[in-house]
């Protein structure tokens, strides 16, 4: 990795920031399986808590779901959107931290993105390049690929990025046989690049990419909110989901043959980002489209007059 590349995935951004963390971030283990599995004893896919004691945790993997307290929010992505508030509160609950045992009524409530943007920070404040990623897993059913986040490691022995998946225990359950965990093959994960390509250049139709969103959102219009958060990761600025351009929040419809030849070029870009990241950097650094965002309390009223001077 060049010095450049490595200085950027070391640096941080509103979501990775150690702050008072960092060094016990240091004292967590390197190994990603390790440090993943440990991870996974703090922390539940909301999904795992809705479907109880069955699925995924008919073993009881992830402890005993009727155990968490009704009065607890079932998701709290809404709540604790940066690492060092996730890690304030796994403290706040149970002052050891970081704890194989601890209690369900303990655990935190958050998904993909959350666990992917604290890895992050983790190795960051460790000293060794991590990236959160955005797209799709296709190991979670037959014949579809689900919106997903996970990271990607930076071994200097291997000179390699190492991809992972560390939000939950995926072995002996059906995720599992169709992975490596702790050091996914290519193809093994759906960029959202390629599926956006492919879907675009007729290879599919694309509604085997979902969007979780309980409506049915697939192909392109699911694909390009992974654009966006995958473009905006690779940069350090993890986005949450309801973090949208400005010019394509509820606009998909609208989006002109150029806009969308606009995104292709994008997507062609983010397909290789070591490569091409200097081309990366620069739109990053001057394209306000796909930058300026709307989010739950900002919207058009605020951005469009950023937009209008672009």
């Amino acid at each position: 990795m060049n010095p450049e590349l490595k200085k950027h995935y070391l640096e941080t951004g509103s979501y990775t920031y150690a702050g008072p963390y960092k060094d016990y971030f240091c004292s967590l283990p390197d190994e990603p399986e390790k440090l993943g599995n440990l991870i996974s004893h703090q922390i539940v896919h909301r999904v795992t808590l809705r479907e109880g004691n069955t699925n995924a945790n008919a073993d009881l993997r992830y402890g005993d779901m009727t155990r968490y307290p009704w009065y607890r929010a079932r998701c709290e992505d809404d709540i604790f959107l940066t690492v060092p508030a996730i890690t304030a509160e796994l403290f706040r609950l149970d002052p050891r931290g970081f704890v194989e045992d601890r209690l369900v009524e303990n655990k935190m409530i958050l998904t993909c993105r959350y666990v992917s943007v604290l890895i992050s920070a983790i190795y960051k404040a460790k000293g060794i390049p991590c990236r959160s990623r955005a797209g799709f897993a296709p190991y979670f059913g037959e014949g579809i690929s689900m919106d997903h986040w996970i990271n990607q490691v930076w071994s200097d022995g291997e000179e390699r990025w190492i991809t992972i998946d560390g939000d939950g225990f995926y072995d002996g359950v059906p995720a599992g046989a169709r992975i490596r965990q702790y050091d996914m093959k290519e193809g093994e994960f759906d960029w959202a690049a390629k599926a956006w390509l492919d879907t675009r250049r007729g290879r599919t139709d694309g509604t085997e990419f979902i969007y979780a969103d309980g409506l049915g959102t697939c192909s392109l219009k699911a694909i390009i909110r992974y654009l966006f958060y995958d473009f905006h990761a690779l940069m350090n600025d993890e986005i949450s989901y309801l973090f949208q351009p400005c010019y394509v929040d509820g606009k998909f419809e609208a989006l002109s043959e150029d806009d969308m030849c606009e995104l292709d070029r994008l997507a062609e870009l983010l397909l290789e980002p070591e490569e091409n990241f200097p081309a990366l950097k620069r739109l990053w650094e001057t394209n306000r489209k796909f930058r300026v965002l709307n989010s739950p309390l900002v919207g058009e009223w605020d951005n469009l007059p950023l937009l209008k001077k672009a």
